[in-house]
């Protein structure tokens, strides 16, 4: 498993929106909720599959900005390749690396 949490320059809904156009991968479900008086919280799921671990990986974003700024955070999990051993070869991070590059121009 690996997460990663930073900070962007631009509207949730925004942010919400360019990972989810530009993520390379199955978006398996989305929702985005205004909460209102200006906050809102968006989640997008997504799953591919990694040869190098012959299994699917889910990556789950999180985009929100109920601190006043918009925080998005991605959590990659479910990549590891045995039953025994959670070796994963740098799938997981490889996926929530993937948030960071698509959104890399916004990030504070």
């Amino acid at each position: 498993m690996s997460e990663l949490a930073f900070q962007v320059n631009l509207t949730p809904a925004d942010a919400y929106q360019k990972v989810r156009d530009e993520q390379d991968a199955d978006l398996v479900h989305e929702e985005f909720h205004d909460l209102g008086e200006g906050r809102c919280l968006g989640t997008l799921i997504f799953e591919r599959y990694y040869f190098r671990t012959k299994n699917r990986a889910a990556l789950v974003v999180l985009v929100d900005n109920l601190q006043g700024v918009t925080e998005v955070r991605a959590i990659a999990t479910g990549s590891s390749e045995g039953l025994f051993f959670n070796i994963d070869w740098g799938a997981s991070e490889n996926f929530v690396r993937s948030v960071e590059r698509i959104l890399r121009d916004f990030i504070r």
